[in-house]
């Protein structure tokens, strides 16, 4: 599996760093709808993550105490953390 995986919602590109994550799981409490843990217990995408909410994702990333989600806007600036 890669370093880094990168999923698009709407507009927004959030990146998540499998080698920063510890497995905390923060992200996934605050959006369910996005995230779960992988077979490894690192955070990974959920297959639909269209239903959570932009706010939900930021909070989500910037929640996680390691950085390792990082999220962009359409324009490509970075929103969290």
């Amino acid at each position: 599996m890669q370093d880094q995986i990168e999923r698009r919602a709407g507009a927004l590109t959030i990146r998540i760093d499998r080698l920063l994550c510890v497995g905390f799981g923060d992200c996934i409490e605050e959006a369910t709808e996005a995230f779960e843990f992988d077979k490894d217990g690192i955070v990974a995408f959920r297959d639909d993550i269209g239903s959570v909410t932009r706010e939900r994702l930021i909070k989500a990333c910037e929640i996680c105490p390691v950085d390792a989600l990082t999220l962009l806007d359409e324009d490509g600036r970075q929103l969290a953390p």
